[in-house]
């Protein structure tokens, strides 16, 4: 097979002219230029993984140390953030809501943050 000088196009032996580009084959193979080098793909950027421990261990601190909130039949007020075991108080119950929006801020923050920091080759 021969190859096109310009287009590096694969053509049968008995082909004078490229039928891809319309270029004209030179007869002597010593007159092709060099092929072009390898193209070479940087390594992937890889994520700061502090930044991933430090999320999961915030996560971790966050449902040890839920948001609660007054029973539902009391009127709705903040009551902290205590232990999971010790509530505030006997009837305290732990606010799903503010427990949802806390640890999917914790979440986006980590990897947010894991992105930006990312180590770069």
């Amino acid at each position: 097979m021969k190859l096109c000088p310009s287009c590096r196009h694969e053509l049968p032996e008995i082909s004078r002219y490229c039928t891809q580009c319309g270029q004209r084959l030179h007869a002597d193979p010593d007159e092709l230029p060099p092929p072009p080098p390898p193209r070479v793909e940087p390594p992937a950027d890889q994520l700061n993984l502090q930044f991933l421990y430090g999320m999961v261990a915030a996560l971790s601190l966050a449902i040890l140390f839920p948001p609660w909130e007054t029973p539902p039949a009391q009127a709705p007020e903040f009551l902290g953030l205590h232990f999971i075991l010790t509530p505030p108080t006997p009837e305290a119950v732990v606010s799903r809501l503010l427990l949802t929006i806390e640890l999917v801020t914790i979440a986006i923050a980590g990897l947010y943050g894991s992105f930006l920091f990312r180590s770069k080759p």
